[in-house]
């Protein structure tokens, strides 16, 4: 799938805007450590692989900035169980 994420860091998001509608994760970042807290992708969206990008391209973000990973949010948190290479420290 062609899509370009976009990080809107003083809304704590990254987005994907696709055929009208926006996808998103949201996180909180306190100190050292990034939790994200909603991952959103609108039913006509599903199953493309949006909601994996998103979260990859989020854990990318705060490994590269060395921040803890956290995942309140389920979908989040079941990503980081299949990725535990994302736990490691780099």
């Amino acid at each position: 799938m062609n899509y370009s994420i976009i990080h809107y860091p003083n809304r704590s998001r990254f987005e994907i805007e696709m055929e009208g509608l926006t996808a998103y994760v949201e996180y909180l970042r306190t100190d050292d450590v990034f939790d994200i807290i909603h991952t959103i992708v609108p039913q006509p969206l599903e199953g493309r692989g949006i909601a994996s990008s998103l979260v990859r391209t989020a854990f990318d973000y705060a490994r590269d900035n060395k921040l803890t990973l956290k995942a309140a949010c389920p979908y989040a948190h079941a990503w980081l169980l299949h990725h535990p290479e994302y736990l490691e420290k780099p």
